[in-house]
């Protein structure tokens, strides 16, 4: 892969990425939590992905049914346009979209964006390959630090997607700021396509982030791997067990890490010592289900039109078209 083929939004982007600030401030708070990012290192995502093919994990193959349905129709709405990808991945799902668009133009933009240098790189050697007549870019870097970036790089009409599940990470305040960001960042006549993770029974929620084979453990104790590499820290994550519960009155999956016996713990990098009480408890991660209609509504109010939703025939999962007025 050329060096034209990946852009690094900040060349000081991993110092500032990992300054880590966020985890003294969420370690030092009552109660505990930490930033979803220390997920993705390349072994954490490397587990996602695993996790993404789990029998009990139905968002991935759910909304990749919806696509496969119906990447062609959303293809033919925006005609040929740059298409950007919030949290790209290996890219899988978006292969879909990407055979859509080939067949309405010989030649088409692609950028996706992730935080992981690896498998970032890795998915736009893979795509590059699939699709010579494409032109691919890689943009390394946060959610935040892309869109910056493309306010002030505005090449063609575009449709910027951010599928998966990953909106529901983000809290209702967070969520609100990454909408206005976006208007920002696209143009009258753009599109956003969004994939939303829909309210639906708490046993079947709860067994998709409690899996039978532990991945979802090993992926969420690795984060304390991340920070021991990261900051060299001391975590023993034989200390912690994984729990995911859904939290009906906010209609979000929360997940934990509980601490099985008290001990300090000391995080050189970060001068940072933090005691843990047994039973005491760490937020990783917060997952929000999303009612199809409330959505449509909070995107009209930022000016982005609802042009048609899709959802597959067990309505678990929906992907919503929006155009900016």
């Amino acid at each position: 892969m050329s060096l034209q083929s990946l852009t690094v939004l900040d060349h000081h982007y991993q110092e500032l990425r990992n300054d880590g600030q966020d985890v003294i401030q969420g370690l030092s708070a009552t109660p505990k939590t930490l930033p979803p990012k220390y997920f993705y290192d390349d072994y954490g995502s490397q587990l996602f992905e695993k996790i993404c093919e789990l029998p009990e994990y139905y968002p991935t193959r759910t909304e990749a049914s919806i696509l496969k349905q119906y990447a062609d129709e959303i293809a033919a709405i925006t005609g040929c346009c740059e298409l950007i990808e919030l949290g790209s991945g290996s890219s899988t799902k978006t292969q879909l979209l990407l055979d859509a668009y080939q067949k309405i133009a010989d030649c088409c933009t692609y950028l996706p964006i992730d935080v992981s240098g690896g498998i970032l790189k890795d998915s736009v050697v893979h795509l590059q390959k699939k699709y010579p007549d494409f032109s691919i870019h890689g943009l390394l870097g946060t959610y935040e630090q892309a869109l910056v970036h493309l306010e002030t790089n505005y090449l063609q009409s575009r449709m910027l997607f951010f599928l998966g599940s990953s909106l529901g990470n983000f809290t209702p305040a967070e969520c609100d700021s990454f909408f206005n960001q976006v208007a920002r960042t696209l143009q009258p006549g753009d599109y956003l396509l969004l994939g939303v993770d829909l309210q639906k029974p708490k046993d079947i929620l709860e067994a998709a982030y409690n899996d039978s084979q532990q991945i979802t453990d090993a992926f969420n104790l690795n984060m304390l791997s991340h920070l021991n590499w990261r900051f060299h820290g001391d975590f023993d994550i034989n200390l912690f067990r994984h729990q995911a519960i859904y939290n009906e009155a906010e209609h979000q999956i929360e997940m934990y890490l509980h601490c099985q016996k008290s001990h300090w713990v000391n995080l050189k990098s970060l001068d940072l010592e933090v005691f843990f009480e047994v039973g005491e408890r760490i937020l990783t991660e917060i997952s929000r289900k999303f009612n199809l209609v409330t959505m449509q509504k909070q995107l009209e109010g930022k000016n982005m039109k609802t042009l048609k939703t899709w959802t597959d025939d067990q309505g678990w999962f929906g992907l919503i078209l929006s155009q900016v007025q």
